[in-house]
């Protein structure tokens, strides 16, 4: 059994900065949610104006507005990873600060639990990374393949 004493204000100043730690992580983590969210965005636009296209579009037109919409439902759910992985981040980044703070009245298992926390923190921001470290590569792929298709068709147009 551990007998509370008061706390010095020093003692409670490092408290506040070590408990203060993450908090910068989760600055980072909710730009990251930012930077997800405007993605996610301009995914939901673009397939909505391919959806538009496809009700008018030829034969040939509709494959390749159907792999178009394929690659975009694939960007979507990458993203929608990279979100979740990075909110379960902050979750585990307030965990940590929590845990910071209920460690200083109480002194257990804590330095377990804070491990456990800011682990979960960090391996899902790294994941939610990776996921939207895909997803570009996806959409660059994207870029690359329709200006490789529209020189096709201007090379095939002036031919004609």
């Amino acid at each position: 059994m551990s007998d509370l004493t008061p706390l010095t204000l020093d003692s409670t100043a490092h408290i506040i900065q070590v408990a203060l730690t993450p908090v910068f992580l989760l600055s980072g983590i909710a730009t990251l949610l930012n930077v997800f969210g405007a993605r996610l965005a301009r995914v939901a636009d673009q397939a909505e104006r391919v959806s538009g296209l496809l009700a008018g579009a030829t034969e040939l037109e509709r494959g390749t507005m159907g792999r178009r919409l394929d690659r975009l439902r694939l960007r979507s759910l990458l993203l929608d990873a990279a979100v979740i992985l990075a909110a379960l981040a902050g979750v585990s980044t307030c965990g940590a600060v929590l845990t910071l703070f209920v460690g200083a009245l109480r002194d257990a298992t804590v330095a377990s639990v804070l491990f456990g926390s800011f682990g979960a923190a960090i391996l899902c921001t790294l994941c939610a990374l990776v996921a939207f470290g895909v997803e570009v590569l996806l959409a660059s792929r994207g870029v690359r393949d329709r200006v490789a298709q529209r020189r096709l068709d201007a090379e095939a147009g002036s031919e004609a």
